[in-house]
């Protein structure tokens, strides 16, 4: 017991405030500071010179628990390029209305999103390929876990405190306790166990052909929509169709609609999508049919990209020295399945996947080209998982695999939750990727966890 009340003490931290306020079921508070653009020679909780960037947070808190000492969890958004959430209550983001009933929940924007330093057209513009990838390679998963690391020493007293990954936040989770483990009190993860050994091309091998069973299983649910996807792909492939924001609207662009298909309920809304394709109201369209002004609008916003969406992309899987560069892993991948040509009817839609002509035909994007052609040749990144560690570590990891995960291989996730230590795992096919939005997932796991002890050091 001393040490827990030594835990309790040190909880007691007065961090500035930028702002405080109430959404409804919510009390919010507003905080930022300074972190090293570069973390090169300077280590989390010290102080720093060189280059500064805003690291931006929230902490969450439910109303009748704003005065109590609760402990910590720092929620690690998935992504990449994701920033926090924006609640609207308690059970807009499912699991936050869980979370505040026994934590105060910290919700940073991971540099260069949302309000942390955001990076987007304006910050790349102008710079030449090296300079850009050199900066683009400080938005990794070494740097933001060593802002999160500084934002717990030096703001929370060094209180040690649970973490919870969605996504891309599995990985950065993995990078904790990596790099940082003495800092993690338990983790959970929802979606996002890596593969450790990290390869972007290994992972693409696994969901290609998944993509081509989810497009099947669309087709299944609604057979209209592959004559209504043929027609506007041929639409397309026969003459220059323009986007409200002028970018081209290609076949292969139209096919990234399957990046939704993970999710829930995405079959349902790129079917609204396809049902509102042609100015015919009768639904009877060829070659020779108008494309709705409304339905360019709605593919233009269902593939526009959050601004280091996609240029971070496949870098988070360049763990180190690498034995060859990435070279646009997605892009070699899908040339070796022609059934994703252009040309195949059905037309089979892509999933989570980047590829070359992004960085040419989207105007949010043509600024990065530069600096990813730099990087899809590099070999030379920063440490973001060690082997070793995860093998022997100690902090408790409940983690939620989603069977038939579109995203994340299942079967990668299991093989390297079998070489991490103290890891448990729950596997489901009740949910897509994005199961952790509603009011089960976390419950479940925080649950577990709580009944196997793991979070004694907390309750």
């Amino acid at each position: 017991m001393p040490a827990m009340d030594a835990v309790k003490t040190e909880r007691l931290v007065v961090v500035p405030l930028l702002t405080k306020y109430y959404v409804p079921g919510l009390y919010v508070e507003d905080h930022s500071i300074d972190v090293p653009l570069d973390w090169t020679g300077h280590e989390p909780g010290h102080g720093f010179d060189g280059e500064a960037i805003k690291l931006f947070y929230r902490v969450v808190v439910a109303p009748e628990h704003v005065h109590d000492d609760l402990p910590l969890l720092v929620f690690l958004q998935g992504g990449p390029g994701g920033c926090g959430p924006r609640p609207l209550n308690p059970d807009s983001d499912g699991w936050i209305a869980e979370a505040i009933r026994h934590f105060r929940v910290v919700l940073p924007d991971q540099r260069g999103t949302g309000r942390s330093s955001r990076v987007d057209t304006h910050a790349v513009r102008g710079m030449d390929g090296r300079t850009g990838a050199a900066f683009l390679k400080r938005f990794l998963a070494d740097s933001i876990i060593r802002d999160f690391e500084h934002l717990r020493r030096t703001e929370f007293g060094g209180v040690r405190w649970v973490t919870l990954g969605q996504s891309y936040g599995g990985f950065l989770t993995l990078t904790y306790l990596s790099l940082f483990p003495q800092g993690v009190a338990a983790s959970f993860t929802t979606g996002g166990i890596p593969h450790v050994p990290a390869d972007a091309a290994e992972l693409y091998r696994h969901t290609f052909p998944r993509m081509a069973g989810k497009t099947a299983r669309f087709y299944e649910r609604y057979p209209v929509d592959a004559e209504r996807a043929a027609t506007v792909a041929d639409i397309l492939a026969s003459r220059k169709v323009t986007l409200p924001n002028g970018d081209p609207l290609t076949v292969h662009r139209f096919q990234c609609l399957g990046s939704d298909f993970g999710m829930k309920p995405s079959f349902e809304r790129v079917h609204w999508i396809l049902d509102q394709a042609f100015l015919d109201g009768d639904g009877s369209a060829s070659e020779s049919s108008r494309l709705s002004d409304e339905f360019l609008y709605s593919v233009m916003d269902a593939t526009s990209s959050r601004p280091l969406y996609w240029p971070l992309q496949e870098l988070i899987y360049a763990n180190g020295e690498l034995d060859e560069p990435i070279g646009w892993a997605a892009q070699r991948v899908r040339d070796g399945h022609p059934e994703f040509d252009e040309a195949r009817r059905p037309l089979n839609f892509t999933g989570e996947a980047m590829f070359p002509w992004m960085f040419e035909e989207e105007r949010a994007l043509r600024p990065f080209k530069p600096a990813m052609d730099v990087l899809m040749e590099d070999t030379h990144f920063g440490t973001i998982y060690d082997a070793d560690q995860l093998a022997r570590n100690e902090v408790p990891l409940q983690a939620a695999v989603y069977y038939d995960d579109m995203y994340v291989d299942s079967g990668l996730q299991f093989d390297t939750l079998s070489r991490v230590g103290r890891s448990h795992y729950w596997t489901t096919n009740e949910f897509e990727h994005d199961g952790v939005h509603g009011s089960v997932v976390f419950k479940r796991l925080f649950d577990e966890a709580l009944n196997r002890g793991d979070l004694e050091e907390l309750f």
